[in-house]
């Protein structure tokens, strides 16, 4: 795990200081690498091979092929074996060698064979070609800027800004669809003329031209592939075992994250499966028990013998809102992005490397707004007229109530997101604005430069899928377009502020293509989410775990804007000047005012417009 960064002409003192504004990503070693068309950076966490024979830049032989990694490909020991065969020779056992050497053999189709997560910059010196590939589920993060023949790239964007001719900029348009689902859909960020290499993409620079390219989608049956229950168990339990065996190689000490629900609980079941010795897993908790999962945590600690360590948090300083948005790059309001940068603070403590049940809702079907569109389906006999009218107004009237969940909360967040267009699918539920927002939030110059077509990427991703199966065409939009820019940007750039390596084995590409295959009634059975996940580890893990519904580690955010950062929430929403010049002020004290007051909850939109006068505050002079 590192950080890389990189331009198409000579400078390295420019590239040294791309280097070490990411220095946190790569605490062990910095190299840099220069020839008269490219200049090549990049930050090492050491974890596998920590002599010197793993420092990056690395070349191949004769030095016509360097490489830039970040990220683990965990199947490099039997394509090293694949390449000596060959007659490659190998001057160590780091796996960012097998690139340079795969390379030469098997040109782009080298990155078939990885099984990892990766961001690798790769330049050819006979060819003059730079190339940049970004994993297939996008677990680690890759950037770019290419303006006036001008090209950089980096794991974060703070380091392409090191450039003093890449201007800062706000990207006006991408603040609307941030609002809406809480994160900057690739391949825009925040910043003009900045951009995300989207999942599953490279992109080639050759000849002063880029090309960006899709390499892997996930391509899933019409209908799903019958199979016995009994079958479709035995594959998951062989591939998610596969998984988690492969990421226990490591040459420093690992542990796992343990929420004590069923992702995090099934990877310390397997770790545990593998390693008979000292395990450390590590977890979050809240003072408000409807925030927390401690007690069940316990149960899976004791019941597989780790050493387990709890971090409660009981507040919330402005310090640890501001580093985290310095840390994310841009704005993003996932409600656990501080809580895991705690605890990722805690882990590194003990370990350098952290497997994590990332991604197993998004592919296992586990959110709550997987159910709430199935719900929906069978309301659809009511008229609009009873739905919109009737039924939606009388919800908006009920008062929000402060624990997490609650059948009053519940409800009101199902009908607020049924009253969103059918396009949006499931994502109605995971869609943070609505109609009323559009119209009075926005100033009247902001809303005549932007077009408000919020699902403009949703029926694309939804053009793409190959499926039928409603369920099916739902985890796909889930895979392919919330979850790389989202939830594992998060958990990228909060365990690399404190240099500690997150690895998620429920994303093994080749798990998520098996249940690509697995018809969605397998999957969401009645109201039971990741029903054949369940399945798959009843006699694995105790019984209360298995069939227990999904509760999270998100901040408790609307109460905190109630009580601690009251103050500081709208001290910043008035000062902030692109909040004055985007969002019309008036009615964000309206919503601080319905929220002060428990008529309804504004959390999201308002920590939303938070982060973005903070990261605008951090990132901009005039800020």
């Amino acid at each position: 795990m590192c950080g890389i960064c990189g331009f198409n002409w000579r400078d390295p003192e420019l590239a040294q200081r791309m280097t070490d504004v990411i220095a946190h990503r790569g605490p062990d070693q910095d190299g840099v690498w220069c020839d008269e068309r490219v200049s090549l950076g990049h930050r090492r966490l050491s974890i596998i091979d920590l002599t010197e024979a793993g420092r990056q830049p690395m070349a191949n032989e004769d030095g016509a092929v360097q490489v830039a990694f970040n990220g683990e490909i965990y199947n490099f020991a039997e394509i090293k074996a694949d390449l000596e065969a060959k007659g490659h020779v190998f001057k160590g056992h780091a796996d960012t060698e097998i690139i340079a050497h795969g390379y030469e053999e098997w040109g782009f189709d080298v990155v078939h064979k990885f099984i990892g997560m990766f961001a690798f910059a790769l330049w050819d010196a006979k060819k003059k070609r730079l190339w940049l590939v970004r994993d297939r589920i996008g677990i680690k993060p890759l950037y770019y800027y290419h303006k006036n023949g001008r090209f950089l790239f980096g794991s974060e964007i703070k380091c392409i800004l090191e450039d003093p001719q890449v201007a800062r900029q706000v990207n006006h348009a991408a603040l609307y669809a941030y609002l809406g689902f809480e994160f900057v859909p690739a391949p825009e960020t925040a910043f003009a003329d900045i951009h995300k290499i989207p999942a599953g993409h490279w992109a080639v620079l050759e000849n002063g031209q880029l090309r960006v390219e899709e390499y892997w989608d996930l391509k899933m049956p019409e209908r799903g592939v019958a199979r016995s229950e009994g079958e479709m168990v035995e594959r998951i339990r062989d591939l998610i075992d596969d998984a988690v065996r492969l990421r226990l190689i490591s040459d420093v000490p690992l542990g796992a994250f343990l929420s004590g629900g069923l992702d995090s609980s099934t990877i310390v079941a397997m770790m545990r499966k593998h390693n008979p010795g000292k395990l450390q897993t590590f977890t979050i908790g809240y003072e408000d028990a409807t925030f927390s999962e401690t007690e069940y945590a316990k149960v899976v600690a004791d019941h597989f013998g780790t050493e387990h360590r709890v971090l409660i948090i009981d507040k919330m300083d402005e310090a640890s809102i501001e580093k985290s948005i310095w840390h994310l790059d841009e704005p993003m309001t996932d409600l656990s992005s501080i809580p895991l940068m705690f605890i990722c603070q805690k882990a590194k403590q003990y370990v350098t490397v952290c497997l994590s049940g990332e991604g197993g809702d998004e592919v296992f079907i586990g959110y709550d707004r997987f159910k709430a569109a199935k719900i929906a389906s069978f309301l659809n006999f009511l008229p609009r007229w009873v739905r919109h009218d009737l039924v939606g107004k009388w919800a908006k009237g009920l008062e929000d109530r402060p624990e997490k969940k609650g059948p009053i909360n519940m409800f009101k967040r199902f009908i607020e997101g049924s009253l969103l267009p059918e396009e949006a699918m499931h994502l109605r539920w995971q869609y943070f604005m609505d109609p009323r927002l559009e119209q009075h939030l926005f100033t009247d110059s902001y809303k005549a430069q932007v077009p408000f077509d919020p699902f403009a990427r949703v029926r694309a991703y939804n053009a793409k899928c190959t499926s039928k199966d409603k369920v099916n065409q739902q985890a796909y939009l889930d895979t392919r377009f919330m979850m790389s820019d989202s939830v594992l940007m998060k958990a990228d750039k909060m365990s690399m502020a404190s240099a500690l390596e997150i690895r998620v084995p429920l994303l093994d590409h080749r798990l998520v293509e098996y249940l690509g295959t697995v018809p969605g009634n397998q999957k969401l059975r009645g109201m039971t989410t990741k029903y054949i996940f369940r399945k798959a580890l009843e006699g694995i893990l105790p019984k209360e775990i298995v069939w227990r519904g999904k509760q999270g580690y998100s901040l408790p955010v609307k109460n905190l804007l109630r009580t601690q950062l009251k103050d500081f929430m709208v001290a910043l929403l008035h000062e902030s000047p692109l909040i004055r010049e985007d969002f019309d002020v008036a009615f964000v004290d309206r919503l601080i005012d319905e929220h002060l007051a428990m008529k309804q909850n504004h959390n999201h939109v308002l920590w939303g417009l938070m982060n973005i006068a903070i990261w605008h505050r951090r990132f901009f002079k005039n800020g």
